[in-house]
């Protein structure tokens, strides 16, 4: 686990805490991964409220609440899915009636083979916000090292949680 704070993190915790704005977060594929990279910011209590890893399809439903019409339907790598869960997120850490201001999810592909029909390499990042809700879809198909599973699913996964940060951090500059 990487403990220095990639400097666009930095950057979206200074961002989230002078605005006075909180984040949830809900992973599929990272596995927690764009939570620990928040918390390795000093100071971020002051804006991440928490994070689910809800890895098995599943739980998208029964512990986030993601519906499960939507789930049968798209699929767990879908763009829905993905504001669905970030949606979600905010609800399941809602503390004292406090809704937190952003939820981030990830969802997708990190390997060794498709899932739902859907190739190695595909993501999605959702935002759900007091602001509105958006995703990105990112092909990171060109990370796969043939026949190397362990480096792929790394690079893909390390990508997804900088794609996130980054994501967020664009979807607050155009409010």
């Amino acid at each position: 686990m990487n403990l220095t704070p990639l400097p666009q993190t930095t950057e979206l915790a200074s961002t989230l805490l002078q605005a006075g704005l909180t984040i949830a977060v809900a992973e599929s594929l990272t596995g927690g991964a764009v939570a620990a990279e928040l918390a390795s910011v000093p100071g971020i209590s002051g804006a991440l409220v928490g994070g689910v890893v809800a890895y098995a399809t599943p739980l998208k439903h029964t512990l986030l609440g993601v519906d499960e019409e939507l789930l049968d339907r798209r699929g767990a790598v879908d763009g829905e899915t993905a504001v669905a869960m970030a949606a979600a997120a905010r609800v399941a850490m809602t503390i004292d009636e406090r809704v937190p201001d952003i939820g981030v999810a990830t969802t997708g592909v990190a390997g060794p083979s498709a899932q739902e029909g859907k190739p190695v390499g595909t993501v999605f990042v959702g935002i759900d916000s007091l602001f509105g809700s958006h995703v990105v879809q990112l092909d990171f198909s060109s990370l796969v090292v043939p026949g190397d599973d362990v480096t792929s699913r790394n690079r893909i996964r390390q990508a997804t949680v900088e794609a996130a940060i980054f994501n967020v951090s664009e979807f607050l500059a155009r409010q």
